[in-house]
């Protein structure tokens, strides 16, 4: 859907709304094209991501000679997240979604480099596949553990001092990406996690509760108002959401943030008017319970609070215990003395929740995946096995339907439902290529079904496998960017069937203009052993640069091709074009080339002979300066014209040349066969001139009249001069 940009305010489509309806969404693009843009082309993706291309005019000319951006696609993602996303989640820019993409080469490259290796032992041994291998998934575990530091970490940092009347503790901001990640790896990978796996989910869910807030009211977005508004509070406990707050966190499991919350209270005050001993026990008494509640896990992370059982006995028993104290507390005396009725309503509240009652905790909870966890954590806290998992979330689903479709949830629903078509088609639709073609390996690290149908080649995709399809994916996206293409070989090499074709048309589409990533590019085909596409780079790197005046660099590349087609050709049309002018300057205008093309190039024919004309050169010019000896001058001038390959059009330069030589010397150079042997080929030269083919070579008329009297008062004195 092409369209062309109005002429004012800079705006791409105009946007006439009706009366009734509000402003459009906004959604600004990054496309690094300078204005004037020409053109812009609109397209669908895969999933929700609208492509938007924009384009510059054709005959715009950059200024001062830098390479300018003449056109971009950018990828635009529609989701419900969106410009009206969660103010809690970090969104990634193209600086950032680029370094996580270069960080993720070593990462995948090596896991690929150790399936290989145990593809290798697995063709001589009995195992009949990779994820059979016991240290396999401890090789996926560390690539995950790598890829998830490259996304962030949201633990937050330790040397901090905080506010103590601060609820939610400053953190790095979560990213869908990264939650998406480390659901996949604590549902797929992580064998460790197996005997926990609800608690993980708790811990996952405290991790990134905050970016489902885009959708509806949920634990962190209450806890978040609350703490915007308590510094104007001077009676914590007569308002409705510091209650809702606690009973919210308590039901997810955020028990540092209850007790914490319970010390705001007023009977802890030292200045108080009214007897309050025993409102604050029992706060103080609530306080201790949470931060004694029993935990399913064989270690609690520093600064949380709770019971740590590492063993279901263990575990039993102190739920028990528990349990009794909390139900104990609940039918206590003390309540009727307690003279602060939203105190007591609240604490009982609390003890509700801790006892798993159901419609206090669907109550205090807004999203189905919150009560989902206080399932977990009240009520089922021995869940095990996928079925059970998916029943029980379609039961809270059931309780708290929420009004709009997310990400993260729809990935959830498909992990427990153990659904990997589902799966992959979520993170498509909502996490791009990138997580996609790095999640191939989560998803097949202990999942013979998943590994089946991910590697499985389908005629209908044109005899790849999914797998293989979704990398062919990302390696196009990476190509499309300048700054990314140089990582793209990584993946299109680990694809078998397409992979190498398409990484040869890669390479040899990329400009050679620059002498720096030509040799990148070369660099590239070295890795791979693609010495054929090697070879043809140079040498289209050498016609290029020979068509446009760099003959030096252009020699150079064909030399480094080994092409002695162009470089005969080359050779031939340098004799040539010296022999039609063989002249000081135009032979000085070529030296370089002929140094650079050097003397082994023979079957052009006369390229040797420059070299020998070349040294003749050097040595009468030092012969006329006294540097040298004119002897040395004389015989290169008789290798010459004895030479066979020696031209004859060159014969006159040589002899003409020589005159100024043999004019200055009183004594005779040559002897008198030296100088008969010139004076041969002098006549020789003579007779050509009546030939019509006969090539001039722009000396004077009187040349050749000047050479034959040097050469004769030469032979004169040799001949007076022979004994």
């Amino acid at each position: 859907m092409p369209g062309m940009p109005t002429d004012g305010g800079g705006a791409i489509v105009p946007f006439t709304g009706e009366p009734g309806q509000g402003a459009p969404p906004v959604r600004p693009i990054r496309h690094g094209v300078a204005p004037p843009i020409f053109r812009t082309y609109v397209s669908w993706s895969s999933g929700n991501l609208l492509q938007v291309a924009c384009l510059r005019p054709p005959n715009s000319e950059g200024g001062g000679g830098t390479v300018e951006v003449v056109g971009s696609v950018v990828e635009v993602n529609l989701g419900d997240g969106g410009s009206g996303g969660s103010e809690a989640e970090e969104k990634i820019d193209e600086a950032e979604m680029r370094r996580i993409e270069y960080g993720s080469v070593p990462a995948f490259a090596l896991l690929q480099s150790r399936k290989n290796s145990l593809a290798d032992a697995a063709t001589m041994s009995h195992v009949p596949s990779v994820p059979d291998h016991e240290e396999w998934w401890q090789y996926v575990l560390e690539y995950s553990k790598t890829i998830g530091n490259l996304l962030g970490n949201p633990d937050p940092p330790v040397f901090m001092i905080e506010d103590p009347m601060t609820i939610l503790k400053f953190r790095e901001k979560p990213t869908s990406l990264r939650a998406a990640w480390e659901l996949l790896e604590i549902f797929y990978v992580d064998k460790h996690l197996q005997g926990w796996l609800p608690e993980r989910l708790v811990d996952w869910l405290a991790d990134f509760d905050s970016l489902l807030s885009t959708m509806v009211s949920t634990v962190y977005s209450k806890l978040s108002n609350f703490q915007k508004k308590l510094i104007n509070l001077q009676i914590v406990e007569d308002d409705p959401d510091y209650w809702n707050g606690l009973s919210a966190a308590l039901s997810v499991g955020w028990l540092d943030i209850v007790v914490n919350m319970l010390r705001f209270h007023g009977s802890y005050q030292l200045d108080q008017m009214d007897n309050r001993e025993t409102e604050n026990g029992l706060v103080e008494a609530v306080a201790v319970l949470v931060s004694t509640m029993p935990r399913l896990r064989p270690n609690l992370p520093t600064g949380k609070l709770g019971q740590c059982c590492k063993t279901r006995p263990d575990f039993i028993k102190a739920w028990e215990k528990w349990r009794g104290q909390v139900t104990k507390l609940e039918c206590s005396a003390f309540w009727i003395q307690c003279g602060h009725q939203k105190t007591r309503d609240g604490l009982k509240n609390l003890l509700h929740i801790m006892m798993g009652n159901v419609n206090k905790l669907t109550d205090a909870t807004s999203h189905w995946l919150e009560l989902f966890a206080s399932h977990f954590l009240y009520i089922k806290p021995f869940t095990v096995g996928f079925e059970g998992m998916h029943h029980l979330a379609q039961k809270c689903i059931q309780l708290k339907p929420s009004s709009g479709t997310n990400g993260l949830t729809g990935l959830i629903l498909g992990v427990l439902s153990e659904n990997t078509e589902v799966v992959l088609a979520e993170c498509t639709k909502n996490f791009g290529p990138w997580l996609v073609t790095h999640a191939m390996e989560l998803l097949t690290a202990d999942n013979d079904y998943a590994d089946v149908m991910l590697h499985e080649e389908r005629p209908n995709l044109g005899g790849i496998s999914i797998e293989e399809l979704h990398r062919l994916v990302y390696a196009q996206v990476l190509c499309s960017h300048s700054l990314t293409w140089q990582i793209a070989p990584t993946y299109l090499s680990s694809c078998l069937n397409q992979g190498l074709g398409l990484l040869e048309i890669l390479l040899l589409k990329q400009p050679i203009q620059d002498n720096c990533l030509v040799l990148k590019t070369l660099e590239i085909c070295r890795l791979y052993e693609l010495e054929n596409v090697s070879t043809i780079i140079m040498k289209i790197a050498g016609i290029y640069h020979w068509k446009h005046g760099r003959k030096g660099t252009g020699v150079y590349w064909f030399q480094q091709a080994h092409d002695k087609v162009c470089l005969d050709r080359i050779a031939q049309q340098l004799f040539e074009h010296i022999g039609k002018s063989v002249t000081d300057d135009s032979f000085k205008q070529w030296e370089g080339l002929l140094e650079l093309l050097g003397s082994d190039i023979g079957s052009a024919g006369g390229l040797e002979f420059l070299h020998r004309y070349r040294d003749f050169k050097k040595s009468l010019q030092q012969a006329l300066d006294r540097r040298c000896g004119a002897r040395q001058t004389v015989d290169f001038l008789i290798q010459l014209m004895k030479n066979p390959s020696t031209p004859q059009r060159f014969w006159l330069p040589l002899l003409h040349d020589s005159v100024e030589l043999l004019n200055s010397k009183l004594s005779p150079l040559m002897n008198v066969a030296e100088t008969t042997l010139l004076l041969n080929k002098l006549q020789e030269l003579s007779m050509a001139k009546l030939r019509p083919d006969f090539s001039s070579n722009h000396l004077p008329s009187h040349a050749i009249s000047s050479v034959r009297l040097a050469l004769a008062s030469n032979l004169a004195r040799a001949i007076l001069g022979d004994p």
